[in-house]
């Protein structure tokens, strides 16, 4: 197993594959953001679109997953025929970027490497991401882009920081544990006991 830096991880990998997966999660999560959510608040959604960045992140890494994000809303306010809100976007992209930071703390799905440990670590960083991407980034963008209101933004927010966890954590948390799995019997890999 490749021994990576800590900035090389962060930067994910990078190839012809990666911009195809970012193309495609792109294009994913902006049609299962319009098509596959049930709404929960005022333009806040329960989404199946989170399932995205939690796949992207965890093969590619931190900033494909940033990007996918970032360019996946843009995409889902063109489809849904909502307007730009680069806000919302630049968020979502903040989100992605913490939903992926999986080989960062560690986690290597593609080696089949997902303990317990690293759970925690990811459900810590959804609601860290969460907070900060839709408590503090989101309301920032609105007041630099739109000079609105922040009241609604704050209680969109909170929805979507909600919602968004619960698919990240509900859901996300299964997938990574059966891609782990899946890609550890691909790979025959067998992990030795760690020595005390």
């Amino acid at each position: 197993m490749e021994n990576k830096s800590l900035a090389k991880k962060f930067l994910g990998e990078w190839s012809t594959k990666t911009i195809v997966a970012i193309a495609i999660g792109a294009a994913l999560y902006g049609v299962l953001m319009v098509y596959g959510s049930i709404p929960v608040f005022t333009n806040t959604y329960l989404s199946s679109a989170m399932i995205v960045p939690v796949v992207v992140g965890a093969l590619f890494g931190p900033i494909p997953s940033m990007i996918t994000l970032l360019v996946g809303n843009c995409l889902a306010d063109l489809i849904g025929g909502w307007g730009f809100w680069f806000d919302w976007s630049v968020g979502n992209g903040f989100l992605g970027l913490f939903v992926g930071l999986l080989p960062v703390y560690g986690a290597d799905i593609k080696n089949g490497i997902f303990k317990v440990k690293h759970m925690i670590i990811y459900i810590i960083c959804c609601l860290v991401g969460n907070a900060l991407a839709f408590g503090v980034v989101t309301p920032i963008m609105t007041s630099l882009f739109y000079s609105a209101d922040l009241e609604i933004t704050f209680l969109q927010s909170f929805a979507s920081g909600i919602s968004n966890t619960a698919v990240l954590v509900i859901v996300g948390l299964p997938i990574l544990v059966i891609l782990s799995k899946r890609y550890a019997s691909r790979t025959n890999l067998k992990e030795e006991p760690e020595e005390e």
